[in-house]
């Protein structure tokens, strides 16, 4: 009698053990979720992630605290996403660059974003644009790649850093144009936009967001963008795929991660209110005024945009020999 009565206390100790964990996996979230984002405040990724955080915790009921965490060009704030709890209240902010170029120029060992992440779902993507400053005499994409050509010592591109975005993109150019290009890095967009408006370097990428202003100010030219489909701010301008540059495509992005083995109650709960997020017509309204373009695009979308870009960018950082200093 006595074994029956352990094994009876058993059984229920291990059923009400069952029950608990389903109630706590359903009661997620029940307290608030920080959100790392792996740059400084008040640039564009900690201003969109303050926006998206807000809605975000609209919907699961809960704050969504952001936290900034920047250096090793959002490296650092990944790498604890990486290494986080995986309860779901630790979650990453992820731009594009930090888990598919910026692995790759830091040579870096800290995670692998194609492994070691579980991934929610993508938020919004973003283009850049090809800009040059008034004064040089290029009309579109061609005639530089040509004045390049003629003039191998004349052309340069500004960037906010190696290994930024807009040095892999102009980099990515210089490979397919096969025509010389000096690569002069800045210590962030703003410096390297002024030296292209005064004529100091002759073109650069950058964001559509921030770069539409000096296009209708008149300080700077459009000649692409680099999105497969137009910008519906820039209707005039070209894709780099009709500029001539055969399956040129650079479109950024920012996407909702966490740790690696997440409980899949969780990663479910939190893939239900992202994609109730991008359904909020005041979210998408704010991130059309941004310059983003919603993309709703699920786990396994993020793991091939993830998988695709890293395979990209690691052929052009091999071929322009790029590493950080």
């Amino acid at each position: 009698m006595r074994i029956k009565t352990l094994f009876a206390a058993a059984a229920a100790t291990a059923a009400i053990a069952i029950g608990q964990s389903a109630w706590a996996q359903a009661a997620y979230p029940d307290r608030p979720i920080r959100l790392l984002v792996g740059y400084a405040p008040g640039g564009p990724v900690d201003t969109t992630a303050r926006v998206f955080a807000k809605y975000l915790g609209d919907k699961l009921g809960q704050a969504v605290v952001v936290e900034n965490r920047a250096g090793a060009s959002g490296m650092i704030a990944s790498d604890a996403t990486a290494k986080a709890a995986p309860d779901g209240y630790l979650l990453g902010f992820a731009a594009s660059p930090t888990l598919t170029m910026s692995p790759l120029v830091q040579r870096s060992k800290l995670f692998d974003p194609r492994k070691d992440f579980s991934l929610i779902g993508l938020v919004v993507d973003y283009a850049n644009v090809l800009l040059i400053g008034p004064q040089i005499p290029a009309t579109n994409v061609g005639e530089l790649v040509s004045y390049a050509r003629a003039h191998p010592d004349a052309v340069s591109f500004g960037s906010a850093g190696i290994g930024a975005s807009n040095h892999l993109s102009a980099e990515l150019l210089k490979k397919q144009a096969e025509a010389p290009m000096l690569h002069v890095p800045y210590r962030g967009n703003s410096p390297a936009m002024m030296d292209v408006v005064s004529g100091k370097v002759t073109f650069m990428f950058d964001i559509t967001s921030t770069a539409i202003p000096f296009i209708k100010s008149g300080k700077a030219r459009a000649l692409a963008v680099t999105s497969r489909t137009r910008n519906p701010e820039l209707p005039d301008v070209p894709t780099m795929i009709e500029a001539g540059m055969k399956d040129y495509e650079v479109v950024g992005w920012y996407a909702l991660v966490g740790p690696k083995q997440l409980p899949d109650a969780v990663s479910a709960r939190l893939a239900r209110a992202l994609a109730d997020v991008s359904k909020d017509p005041a979210f998408r309204q704010a991130m059309t005024d941004g310059g983003y373009a919603i993309n709703n695009g699920d786990s396994t979308a993020l793991q091939a945009r993830i998988d695709r870009e890293y395979a990209l960018w690691s052929d052009v950082i091999r071929n322009a020999n790029i590493q950080a200093n």
